[in-house]
């Protein structure tokens, strides 16, 4: 039986007062997330950006919502993102993320906190 393959979407995002508070930039997000897939043997399908975008909602960040939209298509299996707060910083939204993931077969890899849904279901 052959293993399925796992195919990212990365997501990068950064508000303007993340870069200067926290200091990375979305080509630092972009190097370090290129390198996890690689590691990790993850195909990597698109890099989606959002830049001087705030994490306050979903549903106001383009490039977030086209990946969502791959997800839903089939064309990625894993989020990989290098934070949590990258992807979404309110609970319900993440509350929403997770049952889409799940109803999508797809995973949210976060580098930085350790965060792996796909460890929990296999």
């Amino acid at each position: 039986m052959s293993e399925e393959k796992k195919i990212a979407g990365i997501y990068i995002r950064v508000s303007t007062e993340d870069q200067v508070r926290e200091g990375f930039s979305l080509a630092e997000q972009k190097e370090k997330l290129l390198q996890l897939c690689k590691f990790k043997e993850y195909e990597v399908f698109r890099v989606y950006e959002d830049a001087g975008i705030s994490a306050k909602n979903i549903k106001d960040r383009p490039a977030f919502q086209e990946m969502l939209a791959d997800m839903k298509s089939g064309k990625i299996n894993y989020i990989v993102a290098y934070k949590l707060d990258r992807v979404t910083r309110s609970v319900r939204d993440l509350e929403e993320l997770i049952a889409q993931l799940e109803m999508h077969n797809t995973y949210l890899v976060c580098d930085k906190d350790d965060v792996n849904t796909s460890s929990a279901n296999r």
